[in-house]
């Protein structure tokens, strides 16, 4: 009977240390889920059973149980009845996930947006695309190569994929659910309309990118060094865990914190601005907040985006969410249809121009293509790069927004090209190269 009771011990114990060590777990996937749901419910326009079924049934994810309530406008997750989290509606700034600072019924201000019909084609305006042939297109066979993004869809998992040549829509496609209409999450595609931002400021002369950060807690030490360029080019020396598979300072800024915008600044350096480059979305976040106080007022700052760039292209489907302090989560929480991703690529592929005006200078786009140190050439100001050839046989000219599950906006210069792909599988499951270089031999 000893040796039984010895085992049962051994047994207790590592149920007690497993439990201990995920328990913790429980917090972020039961947040995760409930704030995953209302927002692909309120904002994305989907049906719940539809969300648990595909999007949620990720390892650990789909271990919560997750209900959304109609009524209520809410959702609520919890891991076998422990830990539940709530994520509600806020009109205006999307879905927010609920914790102590949280107040029902509280008063929020929302951003002031100007919807209007532009009476021009897809993609300057809203009216229908041009039905254009273009005798440079082999039709045939960029339908060979848009079709292949959903030839094997329990790999690939695409959703929708859109493809402009010189402002001209060539080809569209969507699977159930989802049409030209429906916003689609961009997860870390919001870091580059953020960085945007910055661009437009820098062009109406607001802005000197290599000037400090405007953060007070660092002009004692040697954070003062750090310039909004760095921030931009992911090269500040700041510490960062950027690690979904655990908890880490990601996981804990989008899940537990009320201000994302506080957790990189209070990091540490751990090297000298540009001797390393590291990935973080608490930096981009960081430049939330550091946006919110270059323009002075809160409903200044949750009016800009919108007045100076999204409805001034007539991206009117796009929403970022803010946390619960009302900034915006600019790492991760942008909707918007695929038309509307698009637009903000063509925007991107005018060099700052639309329709006559001039949102950002045509200067900035060399200044985020331009590689960062370190980067191995993938990686620009907030925008990805192939400079480093990283899809072999696709123009080193690429750039992109890119996205978690394999949300992309890729711009092609020299081909003068637009290429909007969402989904749930990124690279290599969804073949990247295999898309973009046989849309590029169409045209060719």
């Amino acid at each position: 009977m000893k040796w039984l009771k010895r085992i049962l011990l051994l047994l207790l114990i590592i149920i007690v240390i497993t439990a201990f060590e995920n328990y913790p777990k429980l917090n972020i996937i039961s947040g995760y889920a409930s704030k995953y749901m209302a927002s692909s419910v309120l904002v994305g326009k989907q049906q719940p059973a539809d969300i648990t079924k595909n999007d949620l049934d990720i390892p650990l994810v789909n271990l919560a149980n997750t209900t959304f309530n109609d009524e209520k406008r809410l959702a609520t997750a919890n891991v076998y009845g422990l830990l539940e989290r709530r994520a509600v509606d806020r009109e205006g700034l999307g879905v927010v996930l609920v914790n102590d600072d949280y107040e029902e019924g509280e008063q929020f201000l929302q951003p002031q947006r100007v919807v209007r019909f532009d009476s021009l084609p897809y993609p300057m305006g809203h009216l229908p695309p041009k039905d254009t042939l273009l005798p440079e297109i082999d039709y045939a066979a960029l339908q060979k190569a848009a079709n292949r993004a959903f030839d094997t869809p329990e790999v690939q998992k695409t959703r929708t994929l859109l493809v402009m040549y010189k402002g001209h829509l060539l080809f569209e496609n969507y699977v159930d659910g989802y049409d030209q209409d429906t916003p689609v999450l961009g997860w870390s595609m919001t870091k580059s309309v953020l960085a945007t931002c910055f661009g437009v400021l820098q062009h109406q002369g607001k802005i000197d990118l290599d000037a400090p950060a405007p953060i007070a807690e660092w002009a004692e030490d040697s954070r003062k060094e750090i310039t909004l360029n760095h921030l931009l080019r992911m090269q500040s020396g700041l510490k960062w865990s950027e690690r979904y598979d655990r908890i880490s300072d990601v996981t804990k800024m989008l899940f537990l914190e009320s201000d994302m915008t506080a957790v990189q600044k209070a990091k540490k350096a751990v090297a000298p601005p540009t001797e390393i480059w590291n990935y973080s979305s608490g930096t981009t976040n960081l430049l939330s907040g550091i946006l919110r106080q270059q323009l002075g007022s809160h409903q200044d700052y949750l009016d800009f985006p919108y007045a100076a760039l999204i409805d001034k292209i007539g991206a009117h489907s796009m929403l970022i969410e803010a946390d619960l302090k009302g900034n915006y989560v600019g790492s991760s929480y942008g909707w918007a249809s695929t038309r509307d991703w698009g637009r903000l690529g063509q925007l991107y592929l005018n060099r700052g121009a639309w329709n006559g005006e001039q949102l950002f200078s045509s200067e900035w786009v060399d200044y985020i293509t331009q590689p960062t140190v370190h980067s191995d050439g993938v990686y620009g100001a907030h925008f990805w790069l192939n400079s480093g050839g990283k899809y072999p046989d696709v123009p080193r000219d690429l750039y992109s927004m890119n996205g978690y599950q394999g949300q992309y906006v890729f711009i092609i210069p020299s081909k003068d090209l637009v290429v909007v792909r969402t989904g749930l599988a990124e690279y290599p499951d969804f073949d990247i190269n295999g898309l973009l270089s046989g849309l590029v031999a169409a045209i060719d």
